[in-house]
């Protein structure tokens, strides 16, 4: 299996899997996309160990790969912690926050973090990694990277951005984790770190731990997988999954999953007042701009990179235009959706799992097999949460462990350069 930038139309540069986890970002600054999708194991089972589960979906992407025999372990070592389902009034949500971060990332960071330590370790080489991030990513890919081998991590995050317990999990991890506290937007950190890539005096020895990387894309997919077959074999049918977006990396690797042939049906997309994507499906025209914050600040992506990766598989702006769901939620529309479900089921949603909600119950009053994707933990947004509902919400002890930590970072102007 070779992969590709997504601006490589003649495919003259294929990479393995390894290879392009490592570099992260493509020289021409493309993405890097699977050459096809092969069919899913017919032995695939969702009653079996998760880690097993996500060995068999993605034994096909590293065939030939130096990762091929320790694909077992890494997943055993990366996905050490459960996917919860809940039923609410209408729907399954599928909680993805029970990892150490509590947030849907930990899945992809653990991933690529377990992958990348491995590949340095046959060849000696050491790599730092650069990453932008609008709340939740930071904090998984420090967890997931802190004290690993031949490995450091360089955390920017947009100053004034990120909830206070957000910006406590990127800060308090020492070692070889530094965070920037960026005075700009998380466009400008990203930004930041793509400007970083393509300079020639600091690109060598550079990768990225975002949803820009392969290695964050692959296991994402899998939960898709497991998710769907497990709900067509409980119900006997495929479910709408509806997921918060911002960067658009989880979306995508549902859309791959279903390229591969899992029983996902219509895939909808629920975005905050960072109306990129809905714009571009009214009118046609994909017109990237510069963020806005809102309540679900994980989610303020005004130029969302793997929109990249959704063109290249539906075969351009119209191709994807066609195939994307997508409706805008504003913070009102947040705070009284957190309320409603609090008052209906008395279960706690963060700012980002109620955008999906909210444009279920506006959008989707006609569907009954609905899979509500619940990206973070509503503990770590507790400022918003708690007010809206009257009530405290129980801290993970996951996260509480880490809000004990000391915090240290550096103030940046939005200059690459500040970073080396």
């Amino acid at each position: 299996m070779y992969y590709y930038s997504t601006r490589d139309r003649d495919r003259k540069n294929g990479l393995t899997a390894g290879q392009a986890i490592l570099k992260g970002l493509a020289a021409d600054g493309g993405l890097f996309v699977p050459e096809s999708f092969p069919a899913l194991d017919p032995a695939l089972d969702p009653d079996m160990d998760y880690a097993l589960f996500a060995q068999k979906v993605l034994a096909p992407f590293f065939e030939g790969d130096e990762l091929a025999g320790m694909l077992g372990s890494i997943c055993n070592d990366a996905f050490n912690f459960p996917i919860g389902f809940t039923k609410i009034s209408g729907a399954t949500v599928m909680e993805l926050f029970h990892g150490p971060t509590c947030a849907f990332k930990d899945f992809g960071a653990r991933f690529l973090a377990c992958s990348m330590e491995r590949l340095l370790e046959k060849s000696g080489g050491q790599l730092c990694i650069l990453v932008a991030t609008s709340g939740d990513t930071g904090g998984a890919v420090a967890s997931a990277f802190h004290g690993r081998k031949h490995l450091s991590v360089k955390v920017l995050f947009p100053k004034g951005r990120v909830a206070l317990r957000q910006r406590q999990q990127l800060t308090c991890w020492g070692g070889n984790v530094e965070s920037y506290e960026v005075d700009g937007s998380f466009d400008d950190c990203q930004a930041m770190v793509k400007s970083a890539f393509v300079d020639p005096l600091y690109s060598q020895g550079l990768s990225s731990a975002n949803s820009i990387n392969l290695g964050r894309l692959l296991p994402q997919m899998v939960y898709y997988v497991y998710a769907s077959m497990a709900y067509l074999k409980k119900t006997g049918k495929k479910p709408v999954i509806v997921i918060p977006s911002g960067n658009v990396g989880n979306c995508t690797g549902a859309y791959w999953a279903r390229a591969m042939g899992a029983p996902v049906g219509r895939i909808v997309l629920a975005v905050n007042a960072n109306r990129t994507i809905p714009d571009f499906i009214e009118s046609g025209v994909y017109e990237p701009r510069s963020s806005v914050r809102t309540l679900a600040n994980a989610m303020d992506v005004g130029a969302p990179s793997n929109m990249e990766r959704l063109f290249s598989l539906f075969g351009g702006t119209a191709g994807a235009r066609e195939n994307i769901s997508s409706w805008s939620v504003s913070d009102d529309e947040i705070r009284s959706t957190i309320r409603a479900v609090w008052d209906e089921d008395g279960y706690i949603m963060c700012p980002h799992t109620a955008c999906g909600e909210y444009v279920r119950r506006t959008y989707l009053t006609d569907c009954d097999d609905v899979i509500l994707v619940s990206t973070a933990h509503p503990a770590k947004f507790d400022t918003i949460v708690e007010p809206v509902i009257g009530a405290s919400v129980p801290v993970p002890p996951a996260l509480s462990r880490l809000l004990d930590k000391p915090s240290v970072c550096r103030s940046i102007p939005a200059d690459y350069h500040r970073l080396f």
